[in-house]
């Protein structure tokens, strides 16, 4: 089976904990709120940035804990 692009996001979502989801989903809603966005490509590429961006530096945080 091929691994999804949307699997692999639900697969990243399981793995984290409940203060790892707040954070996603206040980030999400900040993203939301903003105004001028018009291009979807660029929107959705930054977006994609900062989520990857947040989890290597939870990911670095739990390693050295």
């Amino acid at each position: 089976m091929k691994h999804s692009p949307k699997l692999a996001i639900l697969q990243s979502l399981d793995a984290m904990d409940q203060l790892q989801m707040e954070k996603v989903l206040q980030y999400i809603r900040g993203v939301l709120v903003q105004e001028g966005k018009t291009d979807y490509r660029t929107f959705k590429s930054e977006a994609m940035k900062e989520i990857r961006s947040a989890l290597q530096i939870e990911r670095k945080q739990a390693l050295q804990a």
